[in-house]
């Protein structure tokens, strides 16, 4: 797909930038934040990472995302993603404007928010029939993406960055009908599917360590 080789080409000119400015850039003192996402936290879902300063512009940043809900809402919820982004501030590290280049990898159990209602689908080949609010899918995923953000300081060790991320996730999933017990796909092995959407996103509150 176009939209893999595009993103996998920013992201390795972002690791090499990275890398380059390392070399070129050694300056001593580097500083490194812990940070956590405000607008998760309040709903159970934690998201925590670390960003690490390598150059004057240049950070490297590590997140973690657990959402444990076997059920939210009457929904399953279950996501458990792990992510690395290099990031370029146009001013300074952790400072104003940045852009970024993020690979990420994830194992979910969730209901597809298109699947919520209650509508009743038929198959064709053996006559069941199935709601969409009991269907559910669980597998994994592979995502590549650009990162946009804004950082500002409120103290001498407190930032707030606001991003958000878009990119293109590769998906391998298994089908299932909750009432019923069994995989409601006819599948014997995973189900295979690409798209572009935006996956990442907050405003995450940073605590400077040094």
């Amino acid at each position: 797909m176009p939209g893999i080789k595009y993103i996998t080409g920013l992201l390795t000119l972002s690791l090499l930038g990275t890398f380059h400015a390392q070399e070129q850039e050694k300056s001593g003192e580097t500083s490194v934040y812990i940070k956590g996402n405000a607008l998760l936290t309040p709903i159970g879902i934690v998201n925590a990472g670390l960003e690490h300063q390598i150059s004057e512009k240049f950070t490297v940043q590590g997140d973690i995302l657990i959402s444990p809900w076997k059920s939210f809402a009457g929904h399953e919820l279950q996501y458990y993603s792990v992510s690395v982004e290099g990031r370029y501030y146009f001013k300074e590290a952790f400072r104003h404007w940045y852009i970024g280049a993020n690979i990420a990898g994830s194992r979910f159990n969730v209901q597809k928010w298109n699947y919520w209602k209650d509508t009743i689908i038929v198959d064709e080949e053996t006559g069941i029939a199935r709601k969409t609010s009991d269907m559910y899918q669980r597998g994994y995923s592979v995502i590549f993406g650009v990162t946009g953000g804004y950082q500002f300081n409120i103290s001498d060790r407190w930032n707030i960055d606001v991003y958000a991320a878009v990119g293109t996730s590769q998906d391998f999933y298994k089908g299932y009908d909750r009432s019923r017990g069994d995989r409601y796909d006819g599948a014997t092995g995973y189900n295979k599917s690409g798209e572009i959407l935006p996956y990442r996103g907050g405003v995450m509150i940073s605590y400077k360590l040094k």
